[in-house]
């Protein structure tokens, strides 16, 4: 049986308009190990209530990367291109990703990151899991951060020790 809270609020928390999301107000993220990586970001995830996935309207301006090269190992991300183009790095391979090409990214790799090489700005829409436990590494600089529910840390490489 369908659940009916008859709560009132439930189209608005559930349904996303395209003109609501035009009106939502975009943040800036700039990447805590890339400062030329500037997201800017409108989360929908969050407002519906979203605890295991996030998703988000993410717009790239000309020259800024998305992120710093990485990958999950307990994570699952996608991006679907909306409108523009970006160059998409998958490991060690290139390749330009635009509008309705998706990427999909399951747990450890291959490693991602893209980049606006072109004129235009590049909007996609960006989801993935949130594991109460990840590990991110980063392989271009020898880097893994620890988020362990919501709390992130980080090691160099150098410094890991095996138990």
């Amino acid at each position: 049986m369908a659940q009916d809270k008859g709560a009132k609020g439930d189209l608005e928390r559930c349904f996303f308009s395209k003109a609501r999301i035009e009106a939502m107000e975009e943040r800036s993220h700039v990447h805590q190990f890339n400062e030329g990586a500037v997201r800017m970001t409108r989360t929908l995830g969050d407002l519906a209530g979203l605890e295991d996935m996030g998703l988000h309207i993410v717009r790239i301006e000309p020259g800024h990367e998305t992120t710093e090269h990485h990958f999950h190992g307990q994570d699952e991300e996608f991006v679907m291109i909306l409108s523009g183009r970006l160059l998409a790095r998958i490991g060690e391979e290139e390749c330009e990703a635009g509008p309705g090409d998706v990427l999909l990214f399951p747990k450890n790799g291959p490693a991602h990151s893209m980049k606006n090489i072109f004129e235009e700005d590049a909007v996609y829409l960006m989801g993935g899991t949130r594991a109460p436990i990840d590990v991110c590494t980063y392989p271009r600089l020898g880097r893994v951060m620890y988020r362990v529910d919501g709390e992130k840390s980080y090691v160099d490489a150098p410094h890991l020790k095996k138990v």
